[in-house]
C-alpha cells in the first residue's frame, strides 16, 4: 500500500529490471495531454546555452503557427537540468497534434483544448469502481479486460471479510465487507478511506454553493457503476461506498473500546505480485482501533449525513449517529496510535498528532448539527481560522484543511469575519504555493519529493482551486493549470504520471491485478490513475538500483516492482477526480485579460549590515504596469528559495537574521497576478562568530491528560553547519507518547531530542512531540536549551 510498501514484495519475485538509466525523453517537455484554450502554455526546454534559444510551434500538418525566442532560466536544483522556459501563451488555436521545436528537438504531440479534462473526470472517477471490495467488476461497466470476481467474500481461495478476527484477540468478529483496496494490495484503511470518501463527496457538495460550479456533470447516470439509474448523483454512489465501510469498521457497543474504529483490515502477510483479489489466500485480520481511524469516520460521516440528509433519510441518521459515538469515543481515547511495528500484510499509516482530525471532525459535526459544543471545540482549536495552513495543505496525516474547507463553503453558524479569515487563509497559503514552484524549471507546488509526490502536486492544485473559488483572483486558476502542466508532461521525464494520458505515460503501477509488466495476460492500469510519483527516499530495491543519487524530481521509474515510486492510491486518485472536476468545469469560463508576465528585474545587490541585508534591484517592465515586487531568500548554498518580503519599489531590507550564508532573488508582479522570472541570484554573508543555536517551543493544543507542543523550532546562530540536539525537563509524572523530526530519548524525566539531519547556518528546523499527564495535572515541559 502507498505508506509502507516496501514490505509489498516480500513473497514475490522481482521481474528483470534493465539497468540503464530512464529514459529523460526529448529535451522539450511539454504538458503532452492539452493545453487549455485562453491559458497561459509554458514548456521547459534542457538547454545548456546562456543566450535564448529560436523556438516554432508547428501544427498537425508541419505549418510553423507560432515562434519566438525562450527565456534562459539556468540550473535547476530538483532535476539538476539547465533549462530555458518557452511561453507560447499567445497562441490560442483549439486543435490536435501540435508540437513545439527547439534548437533541434521536437515535443511529443499535444492538444490545445480542453475535451481531455472532461474525460479525465470520470475516468478518475471510475479507479473507486475498480478497487471495490466485496462486489463483482462487471463487464458491462469497465469492459472484459479489467472485469474480475468480488474479492474477499469467503470464497476459496479467500478467507473473507465476513468475519474477520482481530490481530491481537479481541473476543469477536467483525463483518467489514466492502470498501475500496487502498492501493496495490488489498488492504483497507481507515484514514486513507475517510479522506478519498470526504473529496469525493465535497466535489460534489461544492457545486451546492460555489456559483456557476457545475453539479449536472456529476449528476445520476454519469459513471459506470451499477447504481446508476437510481436517482442519487453517481458520485455520492462511489463515495457511499466507502463511508459505509468506514462505519462497519466501528466496534460495536458493549465492547472495548465501543465507538472507536479499527485503523485497518488486512492480509496477515503480503500475498505475491501479482494476485488478483478473488485469488487471495490469506487470513484477513484487523489492527487495533486508532484516534485517527475514529476521527475520519466522526468527519466523513457527519459529512454524509448532512449531504444526504435530503437524499436518503435513514443513512443520514445512521451516519450521524456513527459519527457522533465515534467522535465522544476519540475525546475519550485522544492517543490510540497506530503500531508502527504492524506492516506486515498491510500498510501501517502512523499519525502520532491528531490535532488536525479533532479540528476537522468537529468542523463537520458543527457544520451538521450547529451544536454549541462542536462549534466550541471548532473554535477554541489552533486550528482555527485557517491556522492549520501554517504547517501544510490537505493529506491523510494533515487533515485541518478539510475541516477548513467546509466551513468556509458550506453555510454555517460562524460569523462572516470567522469565514472571512478562513478563506483568507486559502489565499495565504495559494501564494506560498505559487511562491515555490515559481522558482523551479518543472514549475510544481510541492515543498518536497517524497511517497507520494504526486499527491500533494494534486492536492496542492486543489487548494489553489479552492482560493480562486474564495477570492476569483486568476492567479491562483493559472496556478491549477500548471500543477496539471507538471503532472502530465512538463517534468524532468516529459512523463504524464495519469495512465492513459499521453504518448509517455505510467502503464507499469504497482498493483496486484494491473500486472501486465509481469504476465501479459493481466491488464495494465485502467485510464486514470495517477502515480505516486518522484520519492527522494528511493525506499525499495528497484528504484535504489536505477536511481542512486537522483535528484528529486528525477526519482521516478515506471516500473511495477519500483513499488515506492510507482504505486496507486485512494487518496492520490481522490485528490486528482476533485482537481479535474474543477478544472474541467472552469475550463470553459472566461480567459484573464492579462497573461503577459513583467521582465525580469536586474541588477540585483546585496550588503549585510549585523542582523540584517540590505537589497536594491533595477525596475522591471510590463505591458500594463508592475505593481510591486517578491522579495526571496534561501539559506546555506543549495537551500530552496520562500518569499521572505514584498516591496512596492526597487529595494528592501531583510531583518533579524542569524549568522550565515544567504541568497537572495526577486520578481516582478502585475495587477493580473502575473510574475516575472526571478532575478539572477545574489549570494551574501551575514557576520557572527563560531557555532550555536536558539530553541523555541510552542504548545499547540492541550487537554486534561496530554498536549502537543509543536512547532520547536531550532536555529542555527554560527556560522558553520551543525548537528544539533535540545534538552528540556517533563514535570513529574509526565512522559513522551509520540515524536516526529527529531530522534528523542528519555532519561527519567530528562528528555533530549537529535537532529536527524545538519543543520546549515542561519536555517531553521522544527520537530514536535505528544506528551501525557496525570489528569488534573496543568504543568508543560521546560528548561529548553540548544548546543550544536
Amino acid at each position: 500500500m502507498a505508506v509502507a510498501g516496501a514490505l509489498a514484495l516480500a513473497a514475490t519475485t522481482l521481474a528483470p529490471s534493465a539497468s540503464a538509466a530512464p529514459d529523460t525523453g526529448p529535451a522539450v517537455k511539454v504538458n503532452q495531454v492539452a493545453y487549455v484554450p485562453g491559458l497561459p502554455k509554458h514548456a521547459t526546454v534542457v538547454n545548456g546555452s546562456t543566450s535564448p534559444a529560436a523556438w516554432a510551434l508547428r501544427n498537425a500538418s508541419g505549418t510553423t503557427v507560432a515562434s519566438g525566442q525562450t527565456s534562459v532560466r539556468g540550473a535547476d536544483s530538483l532535476s539538476g537540468d539547465t533549462v530555458h522556459v518557452v511561453d507560447f501563451s499567445s497562441f490560442d488555436t483549439p486543435g490536435t497534434g501540435y508540437v513545439l521545436s527547439v534548437a533541434g528537438s521536437d515535443s511529443t504531440p499535444f492538444d490545445i483544448s480542453a475535451d481531455p479534462l472532461e474525460r479525465l473526470r470520470y475516468d478518475s472517477l471510475a479507479f473507486f469502481y475498480h478497487q471495490r471490495s466485496g462486489t463483482p467488476i462487471l463487464a458491462e461497466h469497465v469492459g472484459s479486460r479489467y472485469a474480475r470476481p468480488a474479492g474477499h467474500l469467503n470464497v476459496s481461495p479467500n478467507q473473507g471479510d465476513n468475519g474477520v478476527a482481530c490481530r491481537v484477540s479481541c473476543g469477536y468478529t467483525s463483518d467489514v465487507r466492502g470498501g475500496w483496496y487502498d492501493a496495490g494490495d488489498h488492504g483497507k484503511y481507515g484514514v486513507n478511506t475517510g479522506i478519498a470518501a470526504w473529496q469525493l463527496i465535497n466535489e460534489y457538495e461544492r457545486t451546492l454553493y460555489v456559483t456557476g460550479a457545475d453539479r449536472a456533470a456529476l449528476g445520476d447516470g454519469t459513471l459506470a457503476i451499477p447504481e446508476r439509474g437510481n436517482g442519487v448523483p453517481d458520485i455520492l454512489d462511489e463515495a457511499r461506498w466507502g463511508v459505509e465501510f468506514l462505519m462497519r469498521m466501528q466496534v460495536p457497543p458493549g465492547r472495548a473500546d465501543a465507538g472507536m474504529v479499527r485503523h485497518k483490515v488486512s492480509d496477515e502477510n503480503w500475498t505475491a505480485l501479482p494476485t488478483r483479489p478473488d485469488q487471495d489466500p490469506q487470513p484477513r485480520l484487523l489492527s487495533a482501533v486508532t484516534t485517527a481511524a475514529t476521527l475520519n469516520l466522526a468527519a466523513v460521516a457527519a459529512q454524509a449525513a448532512r449531504v444526504w440528509r435530503t437524499i436518503d433519510a435513514d443513512f443520514a441518521s445512521r451516519a450521524l449517529t456513527a459519527a457522533q459515538r465515534a467522535y465522544t469515543a476519540a475525546k475519550a481515547a485522544p492517543a490510540r496510535y497506530a503500531d508502527p511495528d504492524d506492516g506486515n500484510g498491510g500498510g501501517t499509516y502512523v499519525d502520532n498528532n491528531v490535532t488536525d482530525e479533532f479540528f476537522w471532525a468537529a468542523a463537520e459535526l458543527f457544520t451538521t448539527t450547529g451544536s454549541s459544543g462542536y462549534r466550541a471545540d471548532v473554535t477554541g482549536s489552533s486550528m482555527f481560522r485557517g491556522r492549520g495552513f501554517e504547517q501544510g495543505g490537505f493529506d491523510w496525516w494533515w487533515t485541518a484543511g478539510l475541516g477548513d474547507t467546509t466551513l468556509a463553503l458550506v453555510p454555517n453558524g460562524l460569523s462572516a469575519s470567522d469565514v472571512s479569515a478562513t478563506r483568507a487563509a486559502f489565499a495565504s497559503y495559494g501564494d506560498r504555493l505559487l511562491d515555490r514552484a515559481s522558482t523551479q524549471g518543472y514549475p510544481a507546488p510541492a515543498s518536497g519529493y517524497y511517497w507520494g509526490s504526486n499527491g500533494v502536486v494534486a492536492n496542492a492544485a486543489n487548494v489553489l482551486a479552492l482560493a480562486h473559488d474564495f477570492t476569483g483572483q486568476a492567479k491562483y486558476r493559472n496556478g491549477v493549470y500548471q500543477a496539471l502542466d507538471y503532472l502530465f508532461g512538463r517534468n524532468p521525464f516529459n512523463h504524464s504520471y495519469v495512465t492513459g494520458y499521453g504518448e509517455r505515460a505510467t502503464r507499469n503501477s504497482h498493483h496486484r491485478f494491473w500486472a501486465n509488466q509481469l504476465d501479459p495476460s493481466l491488464p495494465t492500469p485502467p485510464p486514470g490513475a495517477l502515480a505516486g510519483g518522484p520519492n527522494a527516499d528511493l525506499q525499495d530495491p528497484v528504484a535504489q538500483a536505477q536511481l542512486a543519487g537522483c535528484k528529486p524530481q528525477k526519482c521516478y521509474l515506471d516500473d511495477i516492482n519500483a513499488w515506492s515510486v510507482n504505486e496507486v492510491a485512494l487518496n492520490w486518485n481522490s485528490a486528482l477526480a476533485w482537481l479535474s472536476a474543477w478544472a474541467a468545469e472552469e475550463a470553459g469560463s472566461g480567459s484573464p485579460a492579462d497573461t503577459t508576465a513583467p521582465s525580469a528585474p536586474s541588477g540585483l545587490t546585496a550588503s549585510a549590515s549585523g542582523g540584517s541585508v540590505s537589497l536594491s534591484w533595477g525596475a522591471s517592465t510590463d505591458d500594463v504596469g508592475v505593481t510591486g515586487y517578491d522579495v526571496l531568500r534561501a539559506t546555506g548554498t543549495s537551500g530552496p528559495f520562500d518569499r521572505v518580503g514584498t516591496a512596492s519599489g526597487t529595494s528592501h531590507t531583510d531583518s533579524g537574521l542569524g549568522a550565515g550564508t544567504y541568497r537572495y532573488q526577486v520578481r516582478a508582479r502585475d495587477a493580473a497576478g502575473n510574475t516575472s522570472p526571478v532575478s539572477s541570484a545574489v549570494t551574501v554573508t551575514v557576520p557572527g562568530g563560531g557555532s550555536g543555536c536558539t530553541v523555541v517551543a510552542t504548545t499547540q493544543t492541550r487537554w486534561g491528560t496530554g498536549y502537543v507542543v509543536q512547532p520547536v523550532r531550532v536555529t542555527n546562530t554560527g556560522t558553520s553547519t551543525i548537528t544539533w540536539s535540545v534538552a528540556f525537563t517533563l514535570p513529574s509524572g509526565h512522559s513522551i507518547t509520540g515524536s516526529w523530526n527529531a530522534a528523542v530519548t528519555t532519561s527519567g524525566q530528562a528528555v533530549t531530542a537529535r537532529a536527524t539531519r545538519s543543520l546549515a547556518p542561519g536555517a531553521t528546523a522544527e520537530f514536535g512531540f505528544q506528551g501525557s499527564r496525570p489528569d488534573g495535572s496543568t504543568a508543560l515541559p521546560s528548561g529548553y536549551t540548544c548546543t550544536g
